[in-house]
């Protein structure tokens, strides 16, 4: 298979079967359609959407979803709790300015350099529809987070080639060939770092050296959402502070327990962020949102630790699991793990759907590229008597499945 897979101008916009036109390959096994994205998170499919099942919250175990298997510091919780009826009732700052002040002062960044958003996809719609067209070009890594393809060819519209990341690399991506492709004048190109569903990370020095050699054309969006479960100094928010052509996507959601409340930043250089802040309306970010991140900032000490313990419990399941032969676990980074199931045993949907009735819920994989296969799973690290639990219910769900498999004598 090719290393770059070429993408095609378009989606067909035509009545009927909208995607009637489009080469097989071109859909890949995205799950992609023109109006949505496909995404993990299938709790209130079983709960329902309504709120009226939240009690199932206590017997389903959500690893489809990589919200942070913590709560947020207990100082958030508290100040929320505190002045909750307010925070509710009472209009935020309008451009949430105390939020990048404190994102600032965090980062050692100007806060000039820095846009927040309700949410890293906000962003990203923000950002993308301001800067590409139909006659765009645009690099993605192949397999990634699926919301990328999406929005560039079903809402923007253009080409998307895709960078192909190999299994027998365990997914690492290849920095003398993201150099080599760096130069192919394309518009823009994604970087998810550690990418999802790999949790492969690119050391922040690797990269930058790379991004020094930018064309003048090309702007790279590198999506940061989970570095901080790196460790400290991984992330290149100072580098784009200060680099015309790159810019840093942060999400506040995994890494800080705020997925409910929505809060993500970009940092960029000065004349990027006014460009972008000219489009963003008044009071897009909730006034829970900018005080649950602004607290977050000040619990440095409470999250480093949330962070270490996370790295520990995602050694402590690939031990339980990598011994299997049944599943090949892809080493990873981040709060999630990458396993690829046996050709001999069931597909991805068939093990998820198995492992639904079984009050487990993880995530089929198989939309998240074109080459990923139909047999890749990933998994939300959790706390460690619920990946007992998970690892148990994996187990079992693989050993009926097998049995079911099997021809009888």
């Amino acid at each position: 298979m090719p290393v770059i897979k070429k993408g095609f101008d378009r989606l067909s916009r035509g009545s009927g079967n909208q995607n009637q036109d489009l080469p097989e390959d071109e859909l890949c096994n995205s799950g992609l359609t023109p109006t949505t994205c496909f995404h993990g998170g299938s709790f209130f499919d079983v709960a329902g959407a309504d709120f009226r099942g939240l009690d199932k919250t206590r017997t389903i175990i959500c690893a489809d979803t990589l919200d942070a298997w913590f709560p947020p510091a207990p100082r958030v919780v508290e100040v929320l709790r505190e002045h909750l009826p307010w925070l509710i009732r009472t209009s935020p700052p309008i451009y949430a300015e105390g939020m990048v002040k404190k994102i600032a002062e965090t980062r050692g960044i100007n806060p000039a350099c820095i846009l927040p958003g309700a949410g890293s996809s906000d962003l990203m719609y923000l950002a993308f529809l301001r800067w590409l067209n139909r006659s765009s070009r645009a690099l993605i890594l192949d397999p990634t987070y699926g919301e990328y393809a999406h929005i560039l060819k079903n809402v923007v519209g253009c080409r998307v080639d895709r960078l192909t990341l190999r299994r027998e690399a365990k997914y690492a991506l290849d920095i003398a060939l993201l150099s080599a492709c760096l130069k192919n004048g394309y518009d823009l190109v994604v970087l998810v770092n550690p990418n999802s569903p790999t949790g492969h990370y690119v050391p922040r020095a690797e990269l930058e050296e790379v991004l020094l050699r930018l064309p003048p054309r090309t702007r790279v969006w590198i999506d940061e959402s989970y570095v901080e479960f790196v460790g400290p100094d991984a992330s290149l928010e100072r580098f784009a502070a200060t680099h015309a052509n790159v810019i840093v996507g942060k999400s506040m959601s995994k890494v800080y327990a705020l997925s409910g409340v929505r809060a993500a930043y970009l940092c960029a250089v000065r004349p990027v962020i006014e460009e972008l802040k000219a489009m963003v309306p008044p009071w897009s970010i909730s006034l829970p949102a900018q005080l649950a991140a602004v607290t977050a900032l000040d619990c440095f000490d409470y999250y480093t630790q949330r962070y270490r313990q996370t790295r520990d419990l995602r050694g402590a399941l690939t031990a339980r699991l990598e011994g299997r032969t049944d599943m090949q676990i892809i080493p990873g980074t981040a709060n999630f793990l990458l396993a690829h199931l046996s050709e001999r045993g069931p597909d991805a949907a068939t093990l998820v759907e198995n492992c639904r009735g079984r009050g487990l819920l993880v995530r089929d994989a198989s939309n998240m590229g074109c080459e990923i296969g139909s047999r890749a799973i990933r998994i939300t690290i959790q706390d460690a008597e619920t990946n007992q639990a998970i690892a148990k219910i994996l187990t079992e769900a693989l050993l009926d499945l097998n049995v079911a498999k099997t021809p009888s004598a």
